[in-house]
């Protein structure tokens, strides 16, 4: 998509980033500004593809404190998700109960590379301090002042992340 950074510098934060969602529309993410967010990309035939449970049992339990989830599904890795938005949102929903937000599928890797995913990557890198996402489900939490706080790995749990989750929301600042 774009970044308002784009026409005002480098991006300072989250907030900088304009996505499409699964309906095609634009949202921008300063409309989380405040709350800690939890990016992730998704696949729907992907054997982390249950993590939607655990994403959404999150977003259940954290909504009300200013905590939301947002999916980025990426056909990627092993062509995972191949279906359109449409599909995906349905699939979501009927499977896993899912009623965080869903956006546009995008890539978090090569060429074209979403500049959200481009940026998350150069706040917090991966293991051994390489760049690239290496699978589906990874996942960034970003605090209320729309800085990365920690990367996680594809197989993390949503579960494991609620000690550090927590700690954002308990967080004003950030």
């Amino acid at each position: 998509m774009t970044t308002n950074a784009d026409r005002n510098g480098p991006a300072r934060s989250v907030y900088d980033f304009s996505v499409r969602d699964a309906a095609g529309q634009t949202r921008d993410l300063a409309q989380w500004r405040g709350q800690v967010l939890l990016i992730v990309n998704t696949a729907s035939a992907c054997g982390f593809t249950p993590q939607y449970a655990g994403l959404q049992a999150l977003f259940h339990a954290y909504r009300d404190r200013g905590f939301v989830v947002l999916a980025f599904p990426c056909n990627q890795f092993g062509a995972q998700e191949p279906g359109s938005e449409d599909a995906i949102v349905r699939f979501c929903s009927v499977q896993y109960g899912v009623e965080f937000p869903i956006m546009a599928k995008i890539h978090v890797n090569g060429a074209h590379t979403d500049p959200l995913w481009r940026w998350l990557k150069d706040e917090a890198s991966g293991v051994l301090g390489t760049e690239a996402i290496k699978w589906n489900f990874t996942k960034f939490l970003v605090g209320r002042d729309g800085q990365v706080i920690r990367r996680y790995a594809p197989q993390t749990q949503p579960d494991a992340l609620r000690a550090d989750i927590e700690m954002a929301l308990d967080n004003p600042a950030g």
